[in-house]
C-alpha cells in the first residue's frame, strides 16, 4: 500500500489555497470557483485551523438564508479538521474519508500543511495500483 507521499509526488496540481478564517464567505466561493477547486484550507499564522467546502456554504449560507458577502468563513468552516501526515497509507486515509464522510485531507507535516488529498486523488491511487497488479498478473500468465 502506497502512503500519502507517494500521491502527493504524483499529483499534477500541487498548489495549495488556503483562506485565512477572518475573510468572508463570498472571497472563498471566489477563489474556489476561480481555481475550479471545492475545499480551502483554513489557515491563521501558517497552522490549520478549519477547512471550508462548497458543502458548507450549501447548508450553512444558503440553507439558512445568509448573506455570503457579511458572513466570515470562521463562522461556517469545520473547526475540528482530521488531518494526515505524509506517512500515513492511502488504506487508512480511504477508510477515514469513508467513515467519516470527508472529500478532503489536509496533510500536516511538522504542523506545516503540505498538501490537501481528495477523495478522487485516492481512487486514481488505488485504480493505478489494481492496473499494476493486473499488468503484472497477465506478465506473470503468459510468460
Amino acid at each position: 500500500m502506497q502512503t500519502v507521499a507517494h500521491i502527493l509526488n504524483n499529483k499534477t496540481n500541487q498548489d495549495i489555497y488556503t483562506i485565512s478564517p477572518d475573510a468572508t464567505v463570498l472571497e472563498a466561493l471566489t477563489l474556489m470557483a476561480d481555481k475550479g477547486i471545492g475545499a480551502l484550507v483554513v489557515t491563521q499564522n501558517s497552522k490549520v485551523v478549519g477547512i471550508i467546502s462548497e458543502r458548507d456554504y450549501a447548508r450553512k449560507v444558503a440553507l439558512m438564508e445568509r448573506s455570503s458577502y457579511s458572513t466570515s468563513v470562521s463562522e461556517i468552516m469545520t473547526h475540528a479538521v482530521l488531518t494526515v501526515t505524509p506517512q500515513h497509507s492511502t488504506k487508512h486515509c480511504m477508510k477515514l474519508m469513508t467513515d467519516k464522510h470527508l472529500r478532503h485531507l489536509p496533510v500536516v507535516d511538522n504542523d506545516q500543511l503540505t498538501g490537501l488529498v481528495s477523495i478522487g486523488d485516492l481512487v486514481k491511487n488505488v485504480m493505478a495500483e489494481q492496473q499494476s497488479m493486473i499488468d503484472q498478473l497477465q506478465n506473470y500468465i503468459s510468460g
